[in-house]
């Protein structure tokens, strides 16, 4: 604990400068310069005080209204740790490592910090050894393992005395480290090394007399030795001369400087070599992932096929160990953790390894659902306690998902968990069916809002209902159920059907056909309307009386006339426009022949003005059936639909479009983004690059969430390039695609420059397809009925003799 020892040691001197100070105030005019020179300090180390203590409370104030940012965090114990604010830096750390696992180097300074105010206080030495517990469960580290044997050897009083408790103890810690890192290939040596030293150490503290315990050290270093050669790791050919040169001190006959095997043991000899074969097959990979001058985008890839490499060869434990490496150096790869979890439920499927991963995993990640998901399945699989399951899917529920779905992916895991367990009669003892119905409460007071009116909604209170009359053995709740449905979603036709069916699954014919009662005259999107009532007639056939189904017959077939009706009147009103509306159509007629050369003057009576339109427009009976269709093309206007005039409402779209119109020359396109991600976040991942101008994030006009797309602007091409370069980097754990905008390739061209049909638009009818007596929305292409199209006569010219004024009005007049 090095710097917060420095500061206490400069305001201990500050404290004695004062009182010298005090003291020789009757000193010489030299002396009274130093006292001069020292208030200086003293002022100057005041204000860097004022200033950090200004800074700590803003960091306070912005983890008291955001636990969650992490960088704050580490600031705010950075400062506490240069204060000496030791209680709060504590406090501090625990409450860090809490929300986020922390990384091995702050377990590591940590424990440092608290091994420094030991005092000899046995208490503390335990509380020392539950941090370092705490920090190898987060991540693989070989340094902090090396840093917690040493400390247990240094600090702990059994085994400085060597005692058989003691050196027990430092035994099994040193396999766990074996276990855990021990075959790191690139560092898992210094673990063997450490443990090689701790036995020679307990040989050398044997008495001479007592030659059956040294023979049976000698016997578990040479156990030890053997391990390591079989194991392919760093420094094998060193290992190899160090097993030989202590052989020899052994008295045994080995060739020291030989690199040959012949003169040990056969099968230590066939362990040396397989392990030395896997090592050289495995050292380029290696290279790999450790070499400092590859980008993170590069070095993921380069894990993952190390990791179908070690998969392949079909050694769990190297593959585990391998996966521990991507996470500490990935710990926010969301993919990475699912792949990770995915390997250990195939293989371990259950256990407490599988746990602290999948704890580690929602720490690391919680904003992923699917991996809380797979944490609840895990946790089933282990036979977890319902308290521990509990704990897990309220943290799961308090996490930031970027989707409904997510959360009701979460629901209906934790109910299917209790309906497995509720099932299996007499194994959960106390456990009852309340539980079920409190969470489905709860799913539906959450997505009722929010999920209203989508199938999920519906398939939660099918679920609902169906458990409550198959478990719960409660119709009328199953009937609540739908009831409670239906005020909110009343006019969905699935759900009256959904709760009918409930009531027929439960042989309730009665109740089944009074709810046919209650909706058959309700209206209901589509057909049904229909539906329903032809719905009703079906169920009477199946399951009730002559009288029944005559009785619905009488209900229902004047319903269905009345429906028939409704739907003629609704097409006519969509065939024929009001008077308004073609007025208004008549007038844009005229202003577009102004346009086209035409003197008519704006007081033109409106006689001849509707006369222009009826050469436009024809009415044709056939059948009956009433059709009425308008030519566009004849008159170089465009129909309204709904009182919407589109040759406007295009001009307002294309005016809006040139106001936010972008020239993307120096503009990069991002797409697989993270739905958290903001300008801040896409700020800070370009701020290496530089020259970013603006920051677009694409969001879902109905809902304002980001749609995972982005547009950032660059001040010029140097730093656009700069930027693409980051191309794959990983952005809130997910890998971003970069590249260069190009805006000429999402132009739009015409259907004759691209010699293609021109794709249709949103309000427009070029490609409208009517079936039935529906006309209403007649492409513009087609010609009115009654009009044929006319074939250029051989002698006209291509450029014909425009008419006068007068000869344009006698035209319109004759018509």
């Amino acid at each position: 604990m090095e710097e917060p020892m420095e500061s206490l040691d400069g305001a201990v001197h500050d404290d004695l400068e004062e009182v010298v100070t005090q003291q020789d105030t009757d000193r010489p005019t030299a002396d009274e310069r130093v006292s001069v020179s020292s208030d200086s300090d003293s002022d100057s180390d005041s204000d860097d005080e004022a200033q950090a203590k200004l800074q700590l409370k803003t960091l306070e104030d912005e983890l008291s209204s955001n636990l969650s940012n992490y960088d704050a965090h580490v600031q705010y114990i950075r400062l506490l740790r240069k204060m000496g604010e030791i209680e709060k830096l504590r406090q501090a750390r625990e409450t860090m490592s809490e929300i986020f696992p922390l990384t091995p180097a702050m377990w590591q300074e940590w424990a440092k910090d608290e091994t420094s105010l030991l005092a000899g206080r046995s208490e503390a030495v335990a509380a020392i050894e539950s941090l370092y517990e705490r920090g190898v469960f987060d991540y693989l580290s070989v340094p902090l393992w090396c840093d917690y044997l040493s400390f247990v050897q240094e600090y702990d009083s059994s085994v400085k005395q060597c005692s058989s408790l003691g050196v027990s103890k430092v035994r099994s810690l040193f396999e766990r480290a074996i276990t855990a890192a021990g075959l790191h290939l690139t560092e898992g040596s210094k673990i063997w090394e450490a443990y090689k030293e701790f036995e020679q150490a307990v040989l050398l503290m044997l008495e001479e007399s007592d030659t059956e315990v040294k023979e049976k050290q000698v016997q578990r270093i040479r156990s030890i030795f053997h391990r390591q050669l079989s194991v392919p790791i760093a420094d094998m050919t060193t290992n190899l001369h160090a097993y030989k040169a202590w052989e020899v001190e052994q008295r045994n006959t080995v060739n020291v400087n030989s690199t040959e095997t012949d003169d040990i043991s056969s099968h230590v000899a066939a362990a040396y070599k397989k392990a030395l074969e896997m090592y050289n097959s495995r050292i380029v990979m290696e290279e790999q992932i450790l070499s400092p001058n590859i980008p993170d985008s590069e070095r993921l890839p380069m894990f993952m096929r190390y990791l179908k490499f070690e998969e392949s060869a079909g050694d769990p434990v190297r593959v585990q160990i391998l996966y521990e490496r991507a996470v500490t150096k990935f710990p926010l790869s969301s993919d990475l953790w699912l792949e990770y979890l995915r390997y250990l439920d195939k293989t371990l499927k259950g256990g407490n390894i599988v746990k602290s991963v999948y704890s580690r995993a929602t720490k690391n990640c919680p904003w992923v659902g699917d991996i809380w998901v797979r944490y609840l399945l895990s946790l089933e699989r282990a036979r977890a306690t319902e308290e521990e399951i509990s704990a897990v899917f309220e943290k799961g529920l308090q996490s930031t998902f970027s989707t409904y779905a997510e959360y009701l992916e979460l629901f209906l895991t934790r109910i299917d968990g209790l309906r497995r367990r509720v099932s299996l009669a007499g194994e959960v003892p106390g456990f009852d069916y309340a539980l079920i119905r409190d969470t489905f409460q709860r799913a539906s007071d959450y997505f009722s809002t929010s999920l209203k009116g989508t199938d999920d909604l519906l398939h939660l209170h099918v679920y609902w209902s169906r458990l409550e009359v198959s478990l719960g053995k409660d119709i009328v709740s199953a009937r609540g159920v739908w009831e409670s449905f239906l005020r909110i979603s009343g006019s969905s036709i699935e759900a009256w059907k959904s709760y009918i069916a409930m009531e027929i699954e439960s042989g309730n014919i009665k109740e089944a056909r009074s709810i046919y009662r209650r909706c058959y005259t309700k209206r209901f999107a589509g057909s049904g309307s229909e539906d329903i009532c032809h719905s009703w007639l079906r169920f009477e056939k199946e399951f009730g009386t002559l009288e029944d189904y005559d009785f619905a017959a009488q209900k229902v077939l004047p319903r269905l006339e009345e429906l028939r009706l409704f739907r003629l009147q609704q097409e006519a009103k969509g065939n024929a426009p009001p008077t308004e509306q073609r007025q208004n159509s008549s007038r844009k007629d005229v202003r577009e022949k102004r346009k086209h050369g035409s003197d008519l003057t704006y007081d033109q009576s409106q006689t001849k003005r509707q006369k222009s339109v009826m050469k436009n427009s024809k009415e044709v009976k056939d059948g009956g059936q009433e059709k009425n269709t308008v030519s566009d093309e004849m008159n170089g206007t465009k129909p309204k639909y709904d009182g919407l005039d589109i040759t406007t409402e295009e001009r307002l779209e294309e005016s809006a479009d040139e106001k936010m119109k972008y020239t993307d020359r120096c503009t990069a396109f991002i797409s697989n983004l993270s739905y958290q991600a903001n300008d801040e976040h896409l700020h800070g991942f370009f701020r290496d690059v530089g020259g970013v101008v603006s920051i677009r994030i694409l969001k879902d006009k109905f809902t304002g969430k980001s749609r995972g797309l982005a547009y950032v602007d660059f001040a010029n091409d140097a730093h656009l390039v700069a930027a693409v370069a980051k191309n794959k980097q990983i952005l809130l754990g997910k890998k971003l695609n970069i590249a260069r905008s190009d805006p000429s390739q999402s132009k739009r061209k015409g259907p004759v420059e691209q010699g293609k049909k021109p794709r249709v638009e949103k309000g427009k009818s070029e490609s409208i397809q009517l079936k039935g007596k529906n006309t209403f929305a007649v492409p513009r292409k087609v010609m009115p009925l009654g009009w044929t199209k006319k074939e250029p006569r051989a002698d006209e010219g291509e450029d014909e003799k425009p008419k006068s004024n007068d000869e344009f009005r006698k035209m319109l007049l004759k018509s």
